[in-house]
């Protein structure tokens, strides 16, 4: 049997534009962080760092799907290269202002005007899509570039942090907009990889948030996003709560391996499953996983448990994908993709908020009910997904 990963790779261009993506997509795990880390030491406030790097979260996490929508209407190149140009300038120039200490509102609007970036994920997975049509290797594809994100995001923060506490405030993110610029413009100049435009006469008034699938899959990584932001929160309480604050890293490692792990994996795998019933199992999986987190009792524990919990991530963000790429026309693609990749953020966001605060004003344990009760809204979503498949099924077949 061959290997499914070397398969992929077989296509031209596809190594090419995959490590362009992988770069490009680094700022998604570094900027945040970065501007945290740097206006913490520059500005001597947690809340005005935290109040920017939120604003530029929520900016990209809104941008991303109109840029995308706009990219499914006239192609990457044309949108992309002026978007990472517009973004990178906005930036430096934060960036600038910031080390001359200038008036926080002039902060706040170009975080924002930073924030407008394209979702480099979609662009990669979108590639993927137009030139892959074996559905199996498409999975595959997909699981390769989940388990990409998953190394942005183990590599990226401790990197942006590192380079702003030892070099000047500015490394880290300075760093991620250089990766950012090289990246988005090497992978649109592959020209050859980029889809086509496909015509449609709604093209132009259609959205792909119009399409139920797509609704219903954004909601699923939203709870689930939910979970991460939550387990974000709550390995550093715990660590913290049992004295040793530097496990922290450790228990959020696991998190992350255990998905690399099962991404892999799940792309290796030819299923013959269905993906709404995989979707469903995952999801139990992830509840049970949630539940688990209950009866922890000490650190180690704790990052047993999360290397589990990890272990349904990527498979649920994969099938999500792969559902909607089933569900949606070539030429809403790209958006379809990029509201998925917008609800998990704001998932994390919003459920990392969430869990501070409960753990904050109640207990630690309370903030694990926090990932339990997403973890049940995603196995209640994915169950409704499946039977509304089965149901789209049967009247297509009775039609």
């Amino acid at each position: 049997m061959n290997n499914p990963y070397s398969e992929i790779f077989k296509i031209k261009g596809t190594k090419h534009f995959s490590c362009a993506g992988f770069i490009a997509r680094m700022p998604l795990s570094m900027m945040a962080i970065g501007l945290i880390t740097m206006l913490s030491q520059l500005y001597d406030s947690y809340w005005v760092a935290g109040s920017i790097a939120a604003l530029f979260t929520f900016t990209m996490a809104f941008a991303a799907p109109q840029l995308s929508r706009l990219i499914d209407r006239v192609g990457q190149r044309k949108v992309v290269i002026p978007a990472t140009l517009f973004s990178a300038v906005s930036a430096l120039a934060l960036l600038l202002l910031s080390h001359l200490q200038a008036p926080l509102w002039s902060l706040y609007v170009l975080a924002m005007c930073a924030g407008i970036m394209p979702s480099v994920p979609a662009l990669v997975r979108a590639r993927w899509s137009a030139i892959q049509s074996d559905q199996d290797l498409l999975n595959t594809a997909y699981s390769f570039e989940s388990v990409l994100d998953e190394i942005t995001f183990v590599i990226g923060p401790p990197l942006a942090i590192a380079l702003s506490s030892l070099l000047f405030p500015q490394a880290g993110p300075l760093l991620a907009v250089i990766l950012f610029v090289i990246g988005s413009i090497w992978l649109v100049s592959q020209k050859d990889t980029e889809p086509k435009i496909e015509q449609s006469e709604n093209q132009t008034r259609t959205s792909a948030l119009a399409n139920s699938t797509v609704k219903l899959l954004s909601l699923v990584l939203l709870a689930l996003g939910v979970i991460v932001g939550a387990i974000d929160v709550l390995s550093i309480a715990f660590a913290q709560l049992q004295g040793m604050p530097i496990a922290a890293s450790l228990v959020l490692s696991m998190y992350a391996l255990g998905s690399c792990i099962a991404g892999f994996g799940f792309g290796a795998v030819k299923w013959r499953v269905s993906m709404p019933v995989l979707l469903v199992r995952f999801a139990i999986f992830t509840l049970i996983a949630s539940v688990l987190l209950l009866s922890v009792k000490h650190v180690y524990g704790l990052a047993v448990v999360m290397f589990i919990s990890g272990l349904a991530f990527a498979p649920t963000m994969i099938i999500a994908m792969g559902l909607v790429e089933q569900s949606v026309p070539k030429h809403l693609l790209t958006e379809a993709l990029t509201w998925l990749i917008t609800g998990l953020g704001v998932g994390i966001a919003g459920g990392a908020a969430l869990t501070g605060w409960v753990v904050e004003h109640l207990t630690v344990d309370l903030g694990f009910g926090v990932a339990v009760v997403a973890a049940a809204t995603v196995v209640l979503l994915a169950w409704y997904q499946k039977h509304h498949d089965t149901r789209r099924v049967t009247q297509v077949v009775s039609e």
